[in-house]
């Protein structure tokens, strides 16, 4: 969902952006009204970074004096009157965002295509779906402070099936258990996989990654996969199908994430399984994509 500038665009919700759970507490204890008086009255603290924050930080580390490779813009349920506390925030953190959507309540999803997003991140759940319903990558973040970040490259990681591509691998092994998963990707090795909703956006960080030396290039990708071999060819050859490039690859064979998410060191990590981001979340921060068989029924 490219601009026509080519640049990869990134809309961000103010509660992945910021640490807002003690204002959003009011939300829920005290309702709207005294909500906004509560961001009027701190309108001059300074919000704490959250959980997207340092992704952010690195994206707009990628321009330049030459080039924009990354807007990102902030998607907002605030009103433009609450809001003024984010982007007072936004300045005291000295990032380049100018551009802004404030909903006043409502869902600012809706702006997602209207200005061009690759890639929605959100605390709510229904903003995350719709978009993804419209053709956005999109996940939801699990909301609160930002956790630690390593200096240098960009970190990203991906799970693959409902993902990177679509479920169709996936529906097998839910519907008929791991050997005929095993036996259907073993005999489709040679047949690329249907892309999922992150692939524009790998496509995107694989445009930008082309523009530096593979040697000193700040952005760093990588596949982390619940499969192991046979059903690892598949995934290679459908990968080098797309022209898409990947820099690391594991498959887990079924072991826990969260401490080679950690070891990658990525600075954000996409999986539609909600138990793997309840396991990764607090160790890196982690984007529930609501997509695919393991999200229909509620899993």
């Amino acid at each position: 969902m490219h601009t026509s500038s080519d640049k990869l665009v990134v809309g961000i919700s103010s509660r992945a952006l910021f640490d807002l759970e003690a204002s959003h507490t009011v939300f829920e204890a005290e309702g709207r009204e005294a909500y906004c008086a509560y961001q009027i009255e701190h309108e001059e603290d300074v919000l704490e970074p959250g959980v997207a924050f340092g992704l952010v930080k690195k994206l707009l580390a990628l321009n330049d004096e030459t080039h924009e490779r990354v807007e990102v813009i902030l998607l907002s349920r605030n009103s433009a009157d609450t809001g003024l506390r984010v982007f007072n925030s936004i300045a005291h953190h000295d990032l380049p965002i100018s551009r802004a959507a404030f909903s006043s309540g409502d869902s600012p999803w809706r702006y997602v295509a209207a200005f061009g997003a690759d890639l929605f991140l959100s605390a709510d759940a229904f903003d995350v779906r719709a978009a993804l319903a419209a053709g956005c990558a999109a996940a939801t973040i699990v909301p609160g402070q930002s956790l630690p970040s390593g200096a240098g490259q960009l970190k990203i990681a991906f799970d693959g099936d409902a993902v990177l591509f679509s479920d169709e691998a996936e529906r097998i092994f839910k519907q008929h258990g791991l050997a005929a998963f095993a036996e259907s990707e073993s005999e489709a090795a040679e047949r690329p996989l249907p892309g999922g909703p992150f692939k524009a956006f790998l496509e995107a960080l694989t445009h930008i990654q082309a523009e530096f030396d593979p040697t000193d290039c700040p952005i760093r990708t990588a596949l982390v996969t619940s499969r192991s071999a046979p059903a690892h060819e598949r995934v290679i050859r459908t990968l080098r199908a797309w022209h898409i490039r990947i820099d690391e690859a594991l498959f887990l064979g079924g072991l826990g994430k969260a401490a080679f998410l950690r070891a990658f060191g990525a600075d954000i990590f996409f999986d539609d399984q909600a138990t793997h981001i309840g396991s990764a979340a607090s160790l890196v921060a982690a984007g529930h994509v609501p997509h695919g068989i393991a999200n229909e029924t509620g899993d």
